[in-house]
């Protein structure tokens, strides 16, 4: 049912003068969700509270709330058709509802309540959708959704990622908002977080890897109410830097139960890495951060390496911002291993020195759809050298795309034998003792690849041939005998 209207939805913003993408559906569709979550969020919270005998102030005044502006409805339950559409409805939310959800975020207690989350998002949000008989279609058919029982959230959460990695899939740069989930899943699983840690992404987007590690931790052991809270409360941790990645990721976690996302909308790399304190870092990191991205020169300064290149500032931030001991997975593109630059080599030195580069997980081209870019996976831990690094380079028997997308089954490998770190055909191991330390090129060729079978010369190419037309021959005198 929510598949259907989330359909209904996109065909309804492909005809509105204000929406030309699907990453304006998203960002549209979002927003109207939000509204439709809080509205049964308050419902479920106050009748918590009257079933324990308590009282309950609602968060949103009356006015606001989705039953009085949205979708009221009347004595028998119908919606009444008197409510708000065409221009009154625009202008009520362009000129009331907007400001009045803006305030929020000033008003809040902290950051880490639902308020704040609440001001936050509607003041990075415009109303883009320019008529209001469209949006009238919109709420109509979102409030035929429902976020109050477990099954109903997760269809929603499920749906919603859906859109995510469509919109990752629209152009205008829309990969950068999706990374694949089975590869974040692996990732997930390889550093195998514990509840009592604390997970960061410093460049979070769609909020895909705390999100898995969310589901990853939740379904992990029998919870007790005080690891429930400290999931929703202490757990995940995120930065990011544009405005609708930042909206989608708060959104995305909502959705998947976390009500209150500690994600800040902040350039990370702003901040300078010598400001770092131990109260500021964290047991894990999981990141992809944007590759092909260039920092201004003032941002670099915040940087021991200095580089322009995006990727190589947030790994320099990643392993500041990790605790000792602390462990951490990032996707980096693969020349990472080999660029021959002075800040790569030094990047390369730096990790190798203070951290345990321990696996490199070789993706092939394609796993990231519409982006050409070959990746790889950095597994380390912080504190201890890098003696020996296990690779794992990811074979498979197809081109990877839209229609061929990575599975888990195809990483199934991956996760087993890195348990041991075990060789294969597909694997095999590098002592840093033999690394060349004037560059650090980690581009190791894997030693274990099958030798094609050489070519062969052309005379016995030719000779081969003969033969053939020799057998040919023959049988043709046999055919001939026979008829």
């Amino acid at each position: 049912m929510f598949e259907q209207t989330f359909k209904n939805i996109d065909d309804i913003l492909h005809k509105d003068a204000g929406c030309g993408s699907e990453l304006d559906y998203v960002e549209q569709t979002s927003w109207v969700l939000f509204l439709k979550y809080l509205d049964d969020l308050e419902k479920d919270k106050q009748t918590a509270s009257e079933l324990s005998g308590e009282t309950y102030t609602k968060i949103i005044d009356i006015k606001y709330s989705w039953s009085s502006w949205a979708v009221p409805k009347l004595g028998d339950g119908s919606i009444d058709h008197d409510a708000l559409t065409g221009d009154d409805l625009s202008e009520f939310v362009n000129s009331e509802l907007f400001p009045y959800f803006k305030k929020f975020k000033a008003d809040a207690q902290s950051p880490n309540t639902i308020e704040y989350k609440i001001g936050e998002i509607f003041s990075e949000l415009k109303n883009r959708i320019h008529s209001g008989y469209n949006l009238r279609e919109i709420l109509n058919l979102v409030d035929e959704m429902r976020f109050r029982t477990h099954v109903e959230k997760h269809e929603m959460s499920h749906l919603y990622e859906s859109k995510i990695k469509n919109m990752g899939n629209a152009g205008r740069n829309g990969g950068e908002y999706y990374t694949p989930r089975p590869l974040i899943r692996t990732i997930v699983k390889t550093v195998n977080p514990k509840i009592g840690n604390t997970i960061y992404d410093g460049a979070v987007g769609s909020a895909g890897f705390l999100v898995e590690a969310y589901d990853y931790l939740k379904q992990s052991k029998k919870l007790s109410s005080n690891e429930i809270i400290r999931l929703q409360k202490n757990t995940f941790y995120g930065k990011e830097k544009k405005s609708l990645a930042y909206i989608i990721g708060t959104m995305n976690m909502i959705l998947h139960g976390v009500e209150a996302p500690n994600i800040i909308h902040t350039n990370t790399l702003a901040e300078n890495l010598s400001d770092i304190q131990e109260k500021d870092r964290y047991d894990i990191v999981l990141a992809n951060p944007p590759f092909g991205g260039k920092e201004r020169a003032e941002v670099q300064q915040n940087f021991p390496i200095k580089t322009g290149e995006t990727a190589s500032l947030f790994l320099q931030h990643f392993i500041k911002i990790l605790k000792a001991g602390g462990k951490a997975g990032v996707v980096i593109k693969n020349t990472f291993l080999s660029n021959t630059d002075n800040a790569s080599i030094a990047l390369r030195k730096e990790l190798l020195s203070s951290c345990n580069l321990h696996t490199v997980l070789d993706l092939p081209a394609g796993t990231f759809t519409g982006a050409g870019v070959k990746t790889v996976v950095l597994f380390f831990d912080k504190g201890k050298s890098t003696k020996k690094v296990w690779f794992y380079q990811l074979n498979l028997d197809r081109n990877l795309g839209k229609t061929n997308p990575l599975s888990e089954k195809d990483l199934a490998e991956f996760v087993e034998l890195q348990k041991t770190k075990a060789e294969s055909e597909n694997s095999w191991s590098l002592n840093l003792k033999d690394i060349d330390i004037a560059t650090y090129d980690l581009s190791a060729k894997n030693p274990n690849t099958p030798e094609e079978p050489p070519l062969r010369e052309p005379s016995e190419i030719l000779k081969a041939m003969a033969e053939l037309d020799r057998e040919s021959q023959e049988v043709l005198k046999v055919i001939k005998g026979l008829i």
